[in-house]
């Protein structure tokens, strides 16, 4: 095994070490949405840039990286103090549903009053 292939394999291995750094991050936040943009954000990154070869670009590309996992940490901390109800997408309760067993009962205001 060469130099040149074992340094290729373990910039192979850090590369997929942020991607799923990255992934788990992105999970990590309250709301769907940003869940699901993050996640698709993240996919899409590493799609457009799977033939980059160039290590300088390889190097420059898990630096942004890095900055954007940092980024996230911050991000889904502060997104955590801000705790809202399920979306129905996600399977949570939505508009005249009850809860069973004591659950969470929740009335959708109609604002015919």
């Amino acid at each position: 095994m060469s130099v040149i292939a074992a340094a290729r394999g373990d910039s192979a291995q850090k590369v997929l070490s942020l991607y799923r750094q990255l992934l788990r991050q992105g999970n990590q936040f309250a709301a769907y949405n940003f869940r699901e943009y993050t996640k698709r954000r993240t996919r899409d990154a590493f799609r457009e840039n799977r033939a980059v070869e160039d290590p300088r670009r390889v190097q420059e590309l898990m630096q942004h990286g890095l900055k954007e996992l940092q980024m996230l940490k911050r991000q889904t901390v502060i997104s955590q103090f801000y705790q809202q109800d399920r979306l129905v997408v996600e399977g949570g309760l939505s508009g005249k549903d009850k809860g069973g067993k004591g659950g969470v009962v929740r009335q959708k205001d109609t604002g015919w009053d």
